[in-house]
């Protein structure tokens, strides 16, 4: 995690913190909520001023708003190389001290780090720092190692929660808005949350349970994160790294019938989390990948690993989404696409955007998918893996349940239910 650091308060600063936690002045009252808050899961690379006003605004909005910032996914400052120096330091406290001043000048009464990370794990069952938590109207995890999360706030091993985890559990419960990114979004998922991969290598491979060293080897640990998000699996930096094949295989290898791929810069707000009233909306610069397998087949023969009858949607900015119904509505914007153009859809040998590939192109998977949605000139469209031994085809499919929404009358700014298959490509 790099950035630049234009309001930060030293290093030494915010790490003293560890040292002594002032609790802060209780919240000032608020009107009632409705059950369950707001959770707020972005896809990484967080920019989108929107983002950053929403969660000012769902803690309780600007001039009011108190934002606890968790960043125990970093490494402690004992391990950065940099963190005598505020502005090229990544380590929990400057990125805690970094967050904090941006939800500051976002409209935040006040903003501060909770002093947690991997070599203070005994915070995390701190009165003193639950007393901080409580004070709090909300909350912001950030990016680094999901399982440096489970370190430190899960006890390890024993998966169960310190008392900063319970009190932050309670106070989504109650109303209280919970938002991470990158990791502190993965954080967020329940049973068989990723803890890491390559699209290529899960589907020539298959998942483990597991945190493992290699980072193509894709890994997840089923007793999952926090636990927060249940409607399905979730993965981030969809479009940027091509994490597409490796959600699809890890929820057909675990037996989750619905995956929510975030790209980067692009939030899931849900809205009454954990109630029969739960809804999600699509907030960012990019889009939200919902992999559907309920109908989906798998094949394991001798020429690899494949799979069928999975359905696709991709959600952008305004759209929303009923976890209980599996169904999407537009954006207010937006108006249905009706296929007009002729062009093929570009051939892509690089469907999931390769590390190993220096001409690859971002959001590769999505671009394949959008431009079927927009053609007349095919009802299906393939792609295929950068790697071979075996390569992979990815066939792109329209139904009859295939829709469509643009903005502009000529481009797919958001399509659902488009037919996926990926099989070995035999020569």
């Amino acid at each position: 995690m790099s950035r630049n650091r234009t309001l930060r308060v030293t290093t030494l600063a915010a790490a003293a913190c560890l040292l002594a936690v002032t609790a802060a002045p209780a919240a000032s009252a608020t009107a009632p909520r409705p059950a369950g808050g707001t959770l707020i899961l972005v896809g990484g690379g967080l920019k989108d001023v929107r983002i950053y006003q929403e969660i000012v605004a769902r803690a309780g909005g600007a001039g009011r708003a108190r934002i606890g910032v968790l960043t125990a996914a970093s490494v402690p400052p004992s391990q950065d190389p940099g963190a005598a120096d505020p502005a090229t330091c990544s380590n929990s406290a400057c990125n805690g001290a970094y967050y904090a001043d941006l939800f500051k000048q976002y409209g935040a009464a006040d903003a501060q780090w909770v002093p947690i990370d991997i070599e203070h794990v005994a915070a995390a069952d701190s009165d003193a720092v639950v007393a901080q938590i409580n004070a709090m109207t909300g909350f912001f995890f950030g990016g680094g190692d999901q399982y440096r999360y489970v370190t430190s706030l899960l006890h390890g091993a024993a998966h169960t929660d310190s008392q900063v985890l319970a009190a932050i559990r309670a106070k989504l419960a109650a109303g209280a808005v919970v938002a991470g990114s990158s990791a502190g979004a993965q954080i967020a998922a329940g049973p068989d949350m990723v803890t890491g991969g390559e699209s290529y290598q899960a589907l020539r491979d298959g998942s483990a349970p597991g945190y493992f060293d290699d980072a193509t080897r894709l890994g997840h640990l089923p007793e999952g994160g926090f636990g927060f998000f249940g409607a399905g699996l979730i993965d981030t930096h969809t479009g940027t790294n091509g994490r597409e094949g490796r959600a699809l295989r890890l929820a057909a290898d675990t037996g989750r019938d619905r995956v929510f791929a975030l790209d980067e810069d692009t939030a899931v707000e849900v809205e009454h989390t954990g109630t029969r009233h739960e809804t999600l909306r699509v907030l960012g610069t990019h889009g939200v990948s919902v992999l559907d397998l309920r109908r989906a087949r798998t094949h394991a023969g001798p020429g690899g690993w494949s799979v069928e009858n999975v359905r696709y949607s991709y959600l952008t900015d305004g759209d929303r989404y009923d976890p209980r119904t599996w169904q999407a509505r537009p954006a207010a914007d937006r108006r249905p696409l009706r296929p007009a153009g002729t062009t093929p859809v570009p051939a892509n040998n690089d469907v999931f955007h390769s590390v190993d590939n220096p001409d690859g192109v971002p959001y590769s998977f999505s671009g394949t998918a959008r431009a079927l949605a927009a053609t007349t000139a095919q009802r299906s469209a393939t792609a295929t893996t950068y790697e071979s031994g075996p390569a992979f085809r990815v066939t792109f499919t329209r139904t009859g349940d295939t829709r469509a929404w643009t903005t502009d009358g000529r481009t797919a700014a958001s399509l659902t239910q488009l037919e996926i298959a990926v099989a070995p490509l035999t020569p």
